[in-house]
């Protein structure tokens, strides 16, 4: 052995043998029979290199295969990638704008055949980077979200939601980003507090004597206004319920009306209703069948409608709204109020709650065939323990979420994705889906005077069908029926909503099967200072940089040590450092031990005592690297391995043994002892530390019977 280990020339040589070696393939591996385990890798978005939180995930799905493959299962880890919808379009749009250029200056078919090529291109270095970072998956199996056979999937089960009548179009009140000008779902709306002011405004009745006072944050939308609602509860209002008021911006008269959904304690328990502009109003205003006034533009201008606010955008409307409410006197007072607004979680852009033709999947409704709904099916399996969810607190967080889930809106009105194989009427004006053949007709009204829809879906639609998606769509026929459902799940915790409460429920109702059994959520990476790292904040540490001066398997051990699952975890650059100085210990440790290796036959010599006190320690050591890794405790398996070998198999074992290996009567054993423990270690240390150990194991002398000619496939402890 060298002197000095050095990853940068070991790493690519150990990968390529790897691969070579076919092992990464689960019906290449040497026990044929072994139990399937399989995890579907969560794909990485096609739009930039990988970050380190994504080294996060590919080293502990990483250390499950290697643990599960040397445990003689079937291990299947299938890679991919995601097209990543709307967030690829903004980076590629942020790219053309550095070259000048422009999106909206390129034809539909030529800005998605332009994306299509930057996503290929970044595909490959992605595939590079987890090469690196030493996955061991099986790449014959790679996929996309935008493969055809796996849209082919994607629109099958559009089909049948249609069918099911869990699907349809409606205008309802979306979140939307006037800056990106698309709808998002409930889940990618960022809240954050903000300082603001509640407005207080008089609303006078046709009898002059009278008025009501509602408090609003919104003094702009009063243009859309039409009712204010009290509380029927509220003894207040009793009597003012079914008079006229007139709304104090554009002069119009509406009713005041009463419903249980208005708080009495919230400012002054009279609420100005504008269906249009906010969702619980779009509620009432559908009960009371009101009209919804439309005031606000998709561009995030107010029109016509708004009276004097017209072609003002939302800022300015708000201050001359302000302005023409104190000069008519309607403006009784202002107070500081700090509440919850929401963002586009990509520009930070204001979000508008608007009314837009969307197409929604119904999450609540129950299937006729099962009386349960979508909500349901992902519900029950939680509850029934046939998907745990790790850490177990996550669960509480899971059942709040979908207790108060809304239908989910699945149209983005962005360029880049699946197509929405969707069609509108002008005549009858019906919407229909229609997957296979050419569509001429209105299948309702058989008129020729249809539209297709322009839109996309969801990216979390199409990669919410990943498990089965990707199995089913396999070269291997045999995958789906061998593999499904997959054992674990592993992702980052902030996530749960978006994706994986997402996949329980396509997979179940597509399926009939529960899309895995263990959802595992690890924690989000920070730095030193404890802030979530990111591009915009300086702080990012590049993976593979990194790991090309201190080795991937510093980086890997730095990446789980103190990553509990569910907590965020801190990273530095003196922590990889430290592991570093841990590979070359495991390599010096090793370098003496096969030295001293001479005409070792690896059979078992006659044990002292102390050898037997030696292997018991051992053994207790092996059986709680086993329950550590049995029951995804991976921190705590990584620091139990760390400190044995460095603190008591290199400080102590191998310093007792240096004068044993020099007494010809001794040798025996202390090279049988040395040798046990150290191919032991490397057994333990393979999952986290894969390149160092592998290299380390191939320069082992080969004694008979005894151990396989790759680590990757060496029989766990």
């Amino acid at each position: 052995m060298d002197k000095i280990y050095e990853p940068q020339k070991t790493e690519q040589k150990i990968y390529r043998l790897w691969k070579k070696s076919g092992y990464f393939n689960p019906y290449k591996l040497p026990n044929k029979k072994g139990e399937p385990f399989c995890i579907i890798m969560p794909p990485p978005n096609a739009n930039a290199p990988l970050h380190i939180g994504q080294g996060v995930f590919v080293t502990l799905q990483d250390i499950m295969i290697r643990y599960q493959r040397m445990k003689g299962k079937k291990t299947l880890w299938l890679p991919g990638t995601d097209h990543a919808g709307f967030e690829t379009q903004v980076v590629f749009e942020k790219k053309l704008k550095k070259e000048g250029k422009s999106g909206l200056d390129m034809l539909r078919d030529e800005f998605y055949k332009a994306v299509w090529e930057y996503t290929q291109k970044n595909r490959k270095v992605a595939r590079k980077q987890l090469e690196q970072l030493g996955a061991s998956c099986d790449w014959s199996r790679e996929k996309f979200t935008l493969d055809k056979d796996i849209q082919k999937v994607v629109y099958q089960t559009l089909e049948r939601l249609w069918k099911d009548k869990l699907l349809y179009r409606g205008k309802r009140i979306v979140n939307y980003c006037p800056k990106h000008k698309t709808a998002f779902s409930d889940l990618e709306v960022k809240y954050k507090e903000e300082k603001g002011k509640l407005y207080f405004v008089k609303y006078k009745c046709r009898d002059k004597n009278k008025s009501i006072i509602v408090a609003t944050t919104r003094p702009e939308t009063i243009p859309g206004d039409v009712a204010i609602a009290v509380n029927p509860k509220d003894k207040r209002y009793k009597e003012l319920v079914g008079e006229s008021v007139i709304e104090p911006i554009t002069k119009r008269e509406v009713p005041i009306i009463s419903d249980e959904a208005v708080d009495i304690d919230f400012g002054t328990g009279a609420l100005k209703i504008t269906p249009a502009h906010d969702s619980l109003d779009f509620e009432i205003g559908q009960r009371h069948n009101l009209e919804a006034r439309e005031t606000l533009g998709f561009d995030g201008h107010f029109n016509e409608l708004a009276g004097p606010l017209a072609g003002l955008n939302i800022v300015d409307a708000r201050k001359k709204s302000v302005d023409i409410l104190r000069k008519n006197k309607a403006l009784v007072k202002e107070e500081d109020y700090t509440h919850e607004v929401g963002h586009c979680y990509k520009c930070e852009t204001v979000i508008e709650p608007i009314l837009m033709n969307q197409w929604f999947v119904a999450v609540t409704k129950l299937l006729p065939e099962t009386k349960k709904s979508l909500r349901d099916l992902a519900v029950d399996v939680v509850k029934n323990k046939k998907i745990k969810i790790i850490p177990k607190h996550f669960e509480k967080v899971f059942f709040h979420w979908m207790k108060n889930i809304k239908d989910w809106n699945i149209s983005r009105q962005i360029r880049w994705g699946i197509p929405i194989p969707a069609y509108y009427c002008d005549d009858c004006g019906k919407s229909f889906i229609k997957i296979k053949g050419k569509v001429s007709n209105c299948i309702y009204c058989k008129s020729r005077n249809i539209k297709g829809d322009p839109d996309v879906l969801d990216t979390w639609f199409s990669s919410g069908q990943w498990p089965f998606a990707t199995l089913l769509t396999s070269k291997n026929k045999k995958d789906f029926k061998t593999f499904y459902p997959t054992d674990v799940m592993e992702t980052g915790w902030d996530i749960l909503f978006f994706w994986v409460a997402r996949m329980i429920m396509l997979g179940i109702y597509c399926t009939g099967k529960i899309p895995f059994k263990t959802v595992y959520l690890h924690g989000l990476v920070r730095d030193k200072d404890r802030q979530k790292m990111s591009k915009s904040k300086g702080n990012v540490i590049d993976p593979l940089v990194i790991a090309k001066i201190y080795g991937t398997d510093a980086v890997r051990m730095t990446l789980i040590i103190g990553n509990t699952a569910g907590s965020d975890f801190i990273i530095s650059e003196e922590k990889i450092k430290g592991y570093r100085n841990f590979a070359n210990k495991i390599w010096n440790a090793s370098r003496f031990v096969l030295m001293n290796l001479e005409d070792f036959d690896g059979k078992k010599s006659a044990l002292t005592a102390q050898d037997k006190k030696l292997f018991k320690n051992l053994e207790i050591i092996k059986k709680k690297m086993t329950h550590h890794l049995d029951n995804f405790h991976f921190s705590l398996a990584g620091e139990l391995i760390y400190h044995y070998f460095w603190h008591t198999f290199a400080d102590k074992i191998i310093e007792e043994m240096k004068n044993r290996i020099r007494d010809d009567k001794d040798k025996k054993q202390a090279q049988y002892v040395l040798y046990k423990i150290l191919t032991d270690c490397l057994k333990m240390l393979h999952p986290f530390m894969p390149f160092v150990t592998e290299e380390i194991w191939q320069k082992i002398p080969q004694y008979k019977g005894k151990m396989a000619d790759l680590l990757i496939i060496e029989k766990w402890l």
